[in-house]
């Protein structure tokens, strides 16, 4: 079987940038399994969300996929707070960049019900076999077929078989640290605000979620250091109730009430990785390509940004040039170069800079913090950045 394309990866990224090539009328292929979606209850969220910016708001609605997401399902991000270790606070709002929000939170569980269905609607190839080998340059399936392509897509997640294939070098560093997340019930509302504290046992962001019959609800993404997060993760259920309960009382200092625990408690490890972008006739998107610290909540923007930019790249090609034509990928990994390594150096150097012990250090990050909530010209630079 020959396609022009052919995408490795059934998850968000993949199926969008799979939508976004047929869109440009592009021949694709997407391989990887098939998920079936069980009607939505809206007391239940799955256990996943992420913070789409603006900018992917934008993609997803030129690809189709925004207006099949249901309204009740998301939760627009108009404001956010910023906690330091020692006292310092910075205030972010979307009208400081003259914008109506500064992200939506949305479920993973919905936005993959959305692509799958699309990729369907728009009738898409779709190969459910598990990818196994590269031979000769050409992909086989666990069934025996073989797929032919000028371009192959590695969009199969940080451990991507496709990518260890094809050889492509892969960097990676272990923060020590893993991510908890959990959704929460909350006494107080949370008037559509993001809150972020760094603190000495890791970073704490609890994110606007819809209202439930319990009333205000929030997500957790807590990224703690292992010491603390095994443990936890160990614990029975009403244990981690309990815990959570009563160190997120301590670590919020009241800001959102009591909390109560309302879904299953998850972690996953967290790391810094990279990659070269590409390789022979192969592109990389999404966790594929390479992973970053959640503090700022980029990963998944990061990788629609991926998306949106190779669709662009290979659809524009002169038409002398095949899809994996290696100026074409050239092209990709120049045009997401810059904004992949200033999203690297934030999120990292947050890190780094709030690991730092010292008494000297902790006063200068926090004075640092209450100087940039005294300038609004710095914060309108905040607010633009992390809508890209």
């Amino acid at each position: 079987m020959k396609s022009s394309i052919v995408v490795c990866g059934t998850g968000i990224v993949g199926m969008a940038l799979a939508l976004a090539f047929a869109r440009r009328g592009q021949p694709v292929t997407l391989v990887g399994p098939k998920y079936e979606f069980a009607a939505a209850d809206p007391e239940i969220f799955h256990p996943r969300v992420y913070a789409i910016s603006p900018a992917s708001q934008k993609f997803l609605s030129t690809i189709g996929i925004w207006a099949l997401l249901p309204a009740s399902r998301l939760t627009q991000v108009s404001a956010m707070e910023v906690h330091g270790d020692a006292g310092g606070r910075v205030d972010l709002s979307a009208w400081q960049d003259a914008k109506p929000e500064m992200a939506w939170i949305i479920e993973s569980g919905e936005l993959e019900r959305a692509l799958t269905q699309a990729v369907q609607i728009v009738g898409v190839p779709w190969q459910t076999q598990k990818f196994v080998a590269i031979e000769d340059g050409v992909m086989m399936t666990e069934s025996g077929d073989r797929l032919e392509a000028d371009l192959f897509v590695a969009a199969d997640g940080t451990n991507s078989p496709l990518r260890q294939a094809f050889n492509v070098k892969w960097d990676e560093r272990d923060y020590g640290a893993t991510g908890i997340v959990a959704h929460l019930n909350c006494e107080i509302p949370h008037l559509q605000t993001a809150v972020q504290w760094f603190r000495d046992d890791g970073v704490l962001a609890l994110l606007p979620m819809p209202d439930t019959k319990a009333g205000p609800q929030v997500s957790m993404v807590w990224s703690l250091k292992n010491e603390f997060a095994h443990p936890l993760l160990a614990m029975p259920i009403q244990e981690q109730a309990n815990y959570l309960h009563h160190h997120l009382a301590q670590a919020t200092q009241g800001r959102l009430g009591q909390f109560s625990l309302r879904s299953k408690v998850l972690g996953f490890p967290l790391v810094l990785s990279e990659s070269l972008m590409i390789g022979e006739r192969l592109a990389l998107v999404g966790d594929a390509a390479h992973r970053l610290h959640p503090l700022a909540g980029q990963g998944l923007n990061l990788g629609l940004g991926d998306a949106q930019t190779l669709a662009e790249v290979v659809s524009e090609r002169e038409t002398f040039r095949l899809a994996g034509d290696p100026m074409v990928l050239r092209r990709y990994r120049r045009a997401r170069a810059e904004h992949i390594l200033a999203m690297r150096l934030v999120t990292d150097g947050l890190h780094q800079l709030f690991t730092q012990a010292a008494p000297p250090i902790s006063w200068l990050r926090n004075a640092g913090m209450d100087l940039v909530n005294k300038l609004p010209f710095i914060k309108r630079q905040l607010v633009s950045g992390a809508s890209r």
